[in-house]
């Protein structure tokens, strides 16, 4: 019996360009937006019509949103990696075949289609590009002085190399929840509310 390598492993998250969703929606046939971001990274800039579901929040829900969704949805963030998780914890909930913008919201924006825009505020990435380097320079100017010091910077290091080969980031999960990024929170109520409004 041959074995077949390319069959276990995982199908890749269906996804739609840019331009292709913008063409859906200047045509009128707009999929449901999900975008996954915090509020405050949605209030910043976000694709006009589209609804504030965190991360977080569509994973402790998700049994309650998928009566309110069918496939025509799409989901967003920053740059998609965010958004191919919250893919997949629907599709484990029952709700395959989600499709998610092909770079984000970062993608949207370089391709000229509209945003909603509010207060300007750093993005997550930026967020912890700022804090782990912080980190690792101060422990690393701190170890001149302290033996071991530089130790901390290490391990800054492998819960980065972790956060990229996982795909997850648990400083950006913390960062997640300081009032800065937390903005007004996202209801479920008030998005399951508007999801069955829109229907």
């Amino acid at each position: 019996m041959n074995w077949n390598p390319m069959s276990t492993s995982p199908a890749p998250t269906p996804s739609l360009t840019p331009a292709a969703l913008h063409r859906l929606v200047q045509e009128g046939r707009a999929p449901r937006l999900l975008d996954v971001r915090t509020p405050g990274e949605f209030r910043t800039a976000h694709i006009p019509g589209s609804y504030n579901v965190p991360l977080d929040t569509l994973r402790e829900h998700r049994t309650e949103l998928l009566t309110h969704l069918d496939e025509d949805v799409v989901l967003v963030c920053r740059s998609g990696a965010r958004a191919a998780q919250a893919e997949k914890a629907l599709a484990d909930a029952g709700l395959p075949h989600l499709r998610v913008l092909e770079g984000g919201i970062v993608a949207w924006e370089s391709a000229g289609a509209p945003v909603d825009r509010g207060p300007e505020r750093w993005d997550m990435e930026r967020q912890v590009r700022l804090v782990a380097g912080s980190v690792v320079l101060a422990t690393g100017l701190i170890g001149v002085f302290v033996p071991g010091a530089h130790l901390i910077g290490t391990a800054i290091g492998a819960g980065l190399t972790y956060a990229a080969l996982s795909n997850s980031c648990a400083m950006g999960v913390l960062l997640s929840k300081l009032p800065y990024n937390r903005g007004p929170r996202a209801d479920i109520r008030t998005v399951i509310a508007e999801l069955r409004s829109a229907s």
